[in-house]
């Protein structure tokens, strides 16, 4: 397996996994996320405010990903759905963000396309299930 997560640092990360909490820099004012040590903007922030991110944006850019291209925790999933998109999100609120798109239209992904964030089951890895955002077209 590639991209191992211990379960001590994916619990660090449930707010940003599961509730898309970012962080405004109190020095430029821009969103941050996932949320950083230092304002990846300013590069000289470090004080922050917790912003809930909207979850609704555009689609930035996006690719195929085919069956032998999947990452390693998402191998089942390219073997049970054969490829499946990943977007380039950017959000309302300024950062850009990438995650899978479910229920892709048959006519095709476009730049531009309204999304939201839903809640769904990434991947499971030591026995225990990973929940994340992906997106939807509105």
């Amino acid at each position: 397996m590639g991209a191992h997560i211990s379960i001590p640092m994916y619990q660090r990360a449930v707010p940003q996994r599961y509730r898309l909490i970012g962080q405004r820099c109190l020095k430029c004012g821009r969103v941050n996320f996932p949320p950083k040590a230092v304002c990846k903007y300013c590069l000289t922030g470090s004080e922050f405010e917790n912003v809930q991110l909207s979850g609704r944006g555009t689609i930035y850019s996006y690719t195929i990903i085919a069956g032998g291209g999947a990452p390693p925790e998402f191998a089942e999933d390219a073997r049970c759905k054969g490829s499946y998109p990943v977007v380039l999100v950017e959000l309302e609120e300024g950062p850009r963000i990438i995650a899978q798109l479910v229920n892709p239209p048959g006519e095709g992904i476009s730049i531009g396309m309204p999304v939201e964030a839903v809640f769904r089951r990434i991947y499971e890895e030591e026995g225990v299930i990973r929940y994340g955002f992906k997106f939807r077209l509105v």
